[in-house]
């Protein structure tokens, strides 16, 4: 293996269109070799980790967050040493997976520590220690159709650098993606459909329109997975809902934030890896941990069109969720872990009865690429949390029935529309750019590795408003631009087999522009063909095509934008990264008998269908992304309704009428006196 993985390595990082920390893709000249990437495969601790005290909660975090840490240390170091001319297998089992099997001996052991003191030590925890060098595979795009007119070799569109040379790419990182990671959509066969509801299904949808990120709250920390840890995530992240989620926020927290939510009793928070442009586009994160130094690269896309939808269980009722639940669906590192616990479904608009799992989808012209997160919708009846995030929830059978002792909760169905082109293959996406998802850096951007995360931050009376819509077969809420009125069905795992189509809607929708879209020319207006073009015949045509005058809604790179960070908290009084994170208010993570609302958080009316936008735009460089919290612009109110100006403006009116009333007394007065 260790042979295999040296000759790979040797051949691949000789050079990319963009090295590490750089941050931008233009004027690079180097070379791509080859397509194929190695990448360090080190066994996953905390998926094998499912019982830990609570008293030794936060030290095993800490050490898991260290172990991610270390992995995407080796792998950085793994491709330096191919750029510097490829050491031989035995060089590179010296120089990285040796130490690398050191460094992780030493937290396993503090990991065994912390639960033995607080419990039964673990066993075996040692075997997982060890990581290896895996080899690249190399291929070209599966699915794509002939002569689709992407094999072009123009200059990269103006404005922009170089995705990757040659005709595999490399992303603009060097780290993925690669062309082998994309399909034509039109060439994949519809999904099975689900069995039918039964008699007592719950059949009713919720709607909650929290927005599309608009306001750029991105960072790279998960407080889910490393509370308390700065850049536990290794990638960043969109946030909708909460307005305060960091790796350092607490329940008390989140449950006093703001919420770019129209319904303010929806302070829940969700977040997913942000999907980039690999154009060459220096972002503001380009030099930063979680941003270009750790391989994510490009420019942040914000996504045209966001839809929360909780829908119901095709068997029976559901139940409420429990305040401050923890679920995450898919794995950030399905691409060595295997496809177990994966969850990704990409699509495009028109086409959502065809779901791609371990593809980025080719759509055709005026298809938008659409990416898909169902949550499992099975709860324990007891904890909001798990020691490995997973085993207090579940996914339902194929029939909708939830395994033995779970109950059924409503079903998040997230759906995140994007105005991206299909990028040009053939040319290594010069023409028009590749495009990925922010991913720990040996997880090489691959498609399989999407996931998403949920903090149910629900009033009580919002969430019992929900549950009752969802089991009276009602549709409640306020849909985030979304008038189609198709609704999403509940779905079984994503092992299962067979699953329903989401719910298909306009390619075009209302959406607030992002600040400075127009500031650089974008990729594919007008340029290369579209797959689908003349190729494969699809049984669903396109929703609807993209009106020639509308921009496409990309995150620009000098918008500000805030960027939350540990150092500039300020007013919270955090812990510092090395210490153990002050957290939950829940200590044994199970839900509380009866949940209790948070404080009510004061906040300007806004219209239903505005965006929030930060009002305090940060002026900080990468080192400071951020303002501090005590600076952090709650979402601004849209413009008031006619009714709301007008109350402002009629007293007004009166005085200036009451003012000239007096005038004419006063003119007539002196007329009588004469």
């Amino acid at each position: 293996m260790l042979g295999g993985a040296g000759l790979v390595a040797a051949n691949v990082y000789a050079s990319a269109s963009e090295g590490w920390g750089d941050g931008s893709g233009a004027g690079t000249t180097g070379q791509l070799r080859s397509t194929a990437m190695a990448t360090i495969d080190c066994p996953d601790v905390g998926s094998r980790l499912t019982a830990v005290p609570d008293a030794a909660r936060a030290d095993v975090d800490r050490e898991l967050a260290e172990l991610d840490r270390q992995t995407a240390a080796a792998y950085q170091q793994l491709q330096q040493a191919g750029k510097a001319g490829g050491p031989d297998s035995g060089s590179l089992d010296t120089a990285i997976t040796q130490p690398l099997k050191e460094r992780r001996s030493a937290s396993l052991g503090r990991i065994a520590d912390a639960i033995d003191r607080a419990g039964r030590r673990p066993q075996g925890l040692e075997s997982l220690a060890a990581c290896t060098l895996r080899p690249g595979d190399t291929g070209e795009a599966t699915g794509t159709p002939a002569g689709d007119g992407q094999g072009g070799t123009g200059p990269a569109p103006s404005g922009t650098g170089r995705s990757g040379d040659g005709p595999g790419g490399a992303g603009q990182a060097g780290n993925g993606p690669v062309v082998s990671d994309y399909a034509d959509i039109t060439a994949v066969q519809p999904d099975a459909q689900a069995p039918p509801p039964q008699a007592g299904a719950s059949r009713g949808t919720f709607t909650s329109d929290c927005g599309v990120n608009a306001n750029g709250l991105f960072n790279s920390d998960n407080v889910i997975v490393a509370p308390g840890v700065s850049n536990g995530a290794h990638h960043f992240h969109d946030y909708v809902g909460n307005q305060a989620n960091d790796a350092f926020a607490s329940d008390e927290d989140l449950a006093r934030a703001g919420t770019s939510c129209a319904d303010q009793g929806d302070r829940s928070s969700y977040y997913w890896p942000v999907l980039r442009l690999q154009n060459g586009t220096r972002e503001r994160d380009a030099g930063a941990p979680g941003g270009g130094t750790e391989g994510n690269a490009g420019r942040i896309v914000t996504p045209k069109q966001v839809t929360l939808t909780f829908v119901g269980n095709p068997r029976g009722e559901v139940t409420a969720m429990p305040r401050l639940l923890r679920i995450i669906t898919g794995d950030a590192k399905a691409f060595v872990n295997g496809p177990g616990n994966a969850n990704a479904s990409w699509s495009c608009t028109g086409y959502e009865d065809r779901q791609l799992k371990d593809k980025y989808p080719l759509c055709p012209r005026g298809s938008d690429v659409v990416r898909t997160f169902r949550f499992q919708s099975c709860w324990d009846g007891r904890n909001i949390d798990s020691a490995n995030h997973r085993t207090h929830v579940a996914f339902t059978a194929v029939d909708g029935s939830c395994p033995a002792g779970f109950r059924p909760i409503p079903q998040l169905v997230q759906r995140i529309v994007y105005d991206v082109d299909a990028p040009s293959l053939a040319d290594g996406g010069r023409t028009v750019p590749l495009f990925a998802v922010d991913s720990f850096p040996e997880q090489l951007h691959k498609p399989v590795t999407d996931h998403g995360d949920f903090i149910n931050v629900f009033d009580e009376d919002l969430m019992r408003e929900m549950v009752d819509c969802i089991n009276s077969g009602r549709t409640c809420g306020r849909p985030g631009g979304d008038d189609s009125g198709t609704t999403a069905a509940p779905t079984s795992a994503p092992t299962a087999g067979a699953t329903s189509a989401p719910p298909v809607s306009p390619a075009t929708s209302p959406t607030s522009a992002a600040p400075g879209d127009a500031s650089t020319g974008q990729p594919g207006d007008g340029g290369a063909g579209q797959p689908g073009d003349g190729g494969a015949a699809a049984s669903a045509p396109p929703a609807a095509s993209r009106s020639a005058a509308e921009a496409p809604h990309h995150d620009v790179t000098t918008s500000p934008a805030r960027t939350t960070k540990h150092d500039t908290h300020d007013t919270h009084d955090k812990a510092a990264p090395a210490g153990p994170a002050t957290r939950r208010a829940t200590p044994a993570r199970s839900a509380p008998d009866r949940p209790t609302p948070p404080p009510s958080v004061p906040v300007p009316s806004a219209s239903v269908s505005s965006a929030p936008v930060s009002s305090a735009p940060g002026q900080g460089t990468a080192a400071t992304l951020a303002p501090p919290s005590s600076a952090r612009p709650e979402p601004q109110a849209g413009q008031g309704a006619l009714a709301s100006t007008g109350a402002h403006l009629w007293p007004g009116a009166l005085g200036t009428l009451l003012a000239l009333s007096g005038l004419f007394m006063l003119v007539r007065a002196r007329r009588l006196r004469y």
